[in-house]
């Protein structure tokens, strides 16, 4: 199965696709930005439905939780999967293509729709009137070769026969996650700045906290009016998702910034060096204003899933930038 996305997405909602993709099979493979291929042969088995079916379940989930509507490809080959995807017309669809099909749906089709010939490789093909994948499944491979080179050449003429022995190999995105915010204007309020980065720290917990992930590191990057930037990372003692934790380190981020009389267009606060919630060590804590905190975190958690992320958030955050 290849997965692509309407648009270029936000890291992290590319992050939460790639986690539907989890959810249908173990075997998934980032292609960012925009992109994933998933190995089905098991999960067919597994959920007793054809490819076609778990392409819709996909859609549908997609769609309802995220509101991205995807295309999925679907074929024998990582090549006929591309293609397919790439054939989709409008936001969102699910094409399959049969083993038994490939050639004479690939047939027709023009060279520049096939995955892997580029724009400068289809005009050479052209130039020399191969100008659908059927001429060019017919033409020796050695003069294919000629023609775009000899790996090119190889790999084109293998891939016009249907012919793609690559396998699907998992591939998670570099283990970090970010948030931003752009001022609607060019900020010098040190309130106002300070209210958007807590609100950002909040989000950032929340949504790690949400894939069950916490971050070993916060990076602060900062944009100005002039168009320079300003950027800072700073270690956490402990890996961490929750708010209490980030906050502190965060705010010292921007105090080591000294922005004085800089004029603020947007600031980005990304978690890195990322693991899984599992991993983290719970320490048994006798620090009750600590604890209660927690609870409260987990009860603000529940009320956002129930009614939005925006549903419940602190005071100070409500402070708007003029």
């Amino acid at each position: 199965m290849h997965v692509r996305c309407p648009d270029r997405l936000p890291e992290d909602v590319y992050r939460q696709v790639l986690e539907q993709l989890a959810e249908l099979s173990p075997v998934v493979q980032a292609l960012p930005p925009t992109a994933a291929l998933v190995e089905l042969k098991g999960s067919l088995r597994y959920h007793g439905v054809d490819g076609r079916r778990l392409g819709e379940v996909l859609r549908v989930r997609t769609i309802s939780r995220l509101g991205v509507d995807v295309r999925v490809g679907i074929g024998p080959t990582v090549t006929v999967a591309a293609t397919a995807s790439g054939q989709i017309t409008g936001p969102g669809g699910v094409l399959a293509v049969g083993p038994g099909q490939v050639a004479d749906w690939l047939g027709p089709l023009p060279v520049e729709a096939l995955h892997g010939i580029g724009p400068r490789q289809a005009q050479t093909l052209r130039d020399y009137g191969v100008h659908c994948v059927s001429l060019l499944a017919a033409v020796p491979p050695a003069t294919v070769q000629r023609l775009l080179g000899g790996r090119a050449g190889r790999q084109a003429a293998d891939r016009a026969r249907g012919i793609d022995p690559r396998p699907v190999a998992p591939r998670a995105l570099p283990a970090s996650a970010s948030v931003s915010r752009t001022f609607p204007r060019h900020t010098l309020d040190g309130a106002a700045v300070r209210a958007a980065l807590l609100d950002l720290v909040v989000t950032l917990a929340h949504q790690l906290r949400g894939r069950g992930q916490a971050a070993r590191g916060l990076t602060l990057s900062l944009r100005f009016a002039t168009g320079a930037t300003w950027e800072k990372t700073r270690r956490l003692p402990e890996a961490s998702a929750h708010d209490d934790d980030l906050r502190t380190p965060a705010y010292r981020l921007i105090d080591a910034a000294g922005l004085q009389r800089g004029r603020l267009t947007g600031i980005t606060l990304k978690g890195e060096d990322l693991i899984a919630a599992g991993q983290v060590a719970e320490q048994i804590s006798f620090d009750g204003v600590r604890e209660a905190r927690l609870v409260a975190e987990e009860v603000s958690d529940r009320i956002r899933a129930k009614f939005g992320p925006g549903a419940i958030r602190p005071a100070t955050t409500l402070l708007r930038v003029s």
